[in-house]
């Protein structure tokens, strides 16, 4: 019995030296820096999103507004961007197909939202793309009755919405992780 506690023992101080070597190591992402440089909050910051070239008043202007929107609220949250570092092109396709049909009428009753989006990240100062990246979503939403119009349609305009949240999400991950990292 005791050579089994002097094992856990041993093995306890070592698992505790380990994190005490290693404890100076964390540093949360979008923490403060003290050294001078800029934080990863500040990079992000300084990312400018140009709107995406669609027809006005279409359909995928509206997802264009929606995905820039929610991009640019998690890149700086409630304040106003700095001067831009970067410019971020974005590009955009969109898809609806239906999932299931229902057998007596033979018309959808789920449907699928599709947006596959391609990004580059572009350095003002050498106008030179620095990261580019693909990023794609699928949001799936019944379809209540024919008789419910509006309740299509406003289920389908959610399923976009959804899609462009996710879009936006995706991609500003991908912009914290190559602010943090450098790839």
């Amino acid at each position: 019995m005791s050579l089994a506690r002097t094992r856990i023992a041993v093995r306890l101080i070592a698992v505790a030296a380990l994190a005490a070597v290693t404890a100076g190591c964390f540093q949360p992402m979008y923490a403060e820096r003290t050294d001078g440089k800029p934080g990863l909050r500040e990079k992000l910051m300084g990312v400018e999103i140009p709107p995406v070239e669609k027809n006005n008043a279409s359909r995928e202007a509206r997802i264009q507004v929606e995905i820039r929107n929610a991009l640019a609220f998690k890149l700086y949250g409630n304040a106003t961007g700095m001067p831009p570092t970067h410019r971020l092109v974005l590009r955009f396709n969109t898809s609806r197909s239906s999932l299931m049909l229902d057998p007596a009428t033979a018309l959808p009753s789920s449907e699928n939202v599709g947006i596959d989006a391609q990004y580059n990240l572009i350095d003002l100062a050498t106008n030179k793309s620095v990261m580019t990246g693909t990023t794609f979503s699928r949001v799936s939403y019944d379809v209540p009755g024919q008789l419910q119009r509006f309740a299509r349609a406003r289920a389908f305009r959610d399923a976009e919405d959804r899609a462009a949240n996710e879009i936006a999400e995706n991609i500003q991950t991908r912009l914290a992780s190559y602010f943090y990292a450098g790839t």
